[in-house]
């Protein structure tokens, strides 16, 4: 397999539209088109990862956080980040991130934390905007029927649970072609009238080139009227962090100690206990203070993320737990959910799990 294939396998789940526009993710360093020899799945790329990667015959790092994140502007050495692309590239190993785009997938990052402590039946936490669009067109009613399922089977239509779904009103449809046009119905240089079907439905951003290919393939006027439009609805199955309800109730210092042997972390913050029992559980891998209004405004009597600052805590307001169990703790089963995956996907060459820890931070 070549890395392109590989990658479109990762990209299944977390495709890189998903990714915030801040990121950096997709194939950092490598030729697309190189033949796979072995993966290297991990959540930071360093420059002990590049030489277990040799070391184990693996030519493709796949890792969680982008190691390119920032622009370079010169790779002469100088810092971890430059010494890494370098030794990457001098030694033929592709680089590839998934991070926000992982992050943002239902069955991502924090899908499987709720996998691993065991919280039932999870939802987003913040689902994402922008990311549906609207599309418009107008085709004749002898047409409509054939144009509406070729851009069912696009992709357009999905909502949720639900495929299928347009919206439909007929009308009187005008136009009247130059001498340079060619219509498919009606004559040049004359007004034409014709009973058309508005028809209305909403698809994924990812999804955009293919449908309107679809539809200027399959609609029968020479110059298609349409109109994409992107909606500032929310994808309920595309976004960052979860929330479901663990398997029982437990109190808060049972809880917390469940949490500190479960991310094998040697410390856990959390802001004042509230002597309540924990059942609805919101989660973030990573840094993740931007939700906690969020977590609270969902009912959850305990949120779990990282990289909470002083004053975050104070937005508890006796509402919630919170719970830092620190950033790469919080994210490092990402690593065994890309092995699982690509495993189930992939036979014909080894998918490796680092067993480099990459975690910066040490306890006493």
């Amino acid at each position: 397999m070549t890395i392109k294939e590989v990658t479109a396998l990762v990209e299944k789940i977390a495709p890189l539209h998903y990714a915030e526009d801040f990121d950096n993710v997709g194939l950092l360093v490598g030729n697309p088109l190189e033949k796979v020899s072995g993966i290297l799945v991990t959540l930071d790329t360093l420059e002990e990862t590049v030489d277990e990667a040799i070391s184990k015959n693996c030519n493709l790092i796949m890792s969680f956080h982008p190691i390119i994140f920032k622009g370079l502007k010169k790779l002469n050495g100088n810092g971890y980040v430059e010494r890494t692309v370098l030794k990457a590239i001098k030694n033929n190993i592709a680089i590839y991130a998934t991070h926000t785009a992982l992050d943002n997938s239902k069955v991502g990052v924090s899908g499987k934390i709720c996998e691993v402590l065991g919280i039932q039946n999870p939802k987003v936490l913040l689902p994402k905007t922008g990311i549906i669009k609207k599309l418009i067109t107008y085709v004749p009613e002898s047409n409509a029927d054939e144009v509406r399922n070729t851009l069912f089977n696009a992709g357009a239509g999905a909502i949720g649970n639900y495929d299928a779904c347009s919206f439909n009103a007929s009308g009187i449809g005008t136009y009247k072609g130059n001498e340079l046009a060619n219509p498919t119905i009606g004559k040049r240089g004359l007004l034409h009238k014709e009973s058309e079907i508005c028809i209305q439905m909403v698809f994924e951003s990812k999804d955009e080139n293919n449908i309107l290919k679809t539809l200027f393939e399959n609609h029968p006027y020479e110059e298609v009227a349409y109109e994409v439009i992107t909606t500032s609805n929310v994808h309920q199955n595309i976004g960052m962090g979860m929330i479901g309800n663990m398997t029982k109730p437990m109190d808060e210092l049972n809880f917390l100690k469940f949490l500190k042997n479960t991310f094998n972390t040697g410390c856990v913050k959390h802001s004042q206990l509230l002597n309540k029992k924990i059942k609805k559980v919101a989660v973030l891998g990573g840094s993740g203070s931007f939700a906690i209004k969020n977590a609270i405004a969902q009912k959850a009597d305990a949120y779990i993320s990282a990289d909470f600052k002083y004053h975050d805590f104070f937005l508890a307001e006796e509402k919630i737990l919170l719970v830092d169990v620190g950033h790469y703790e919080s994210e490092q089963f990402t690593k065994n959910l890309l092995v699982e995956y690509l495993t189930k996907k992939i036979t014909s060459f080894a998918i490796v799990l680092s067993e480099k820890s990459t975690n910066p931070i040490y306890y006493l």
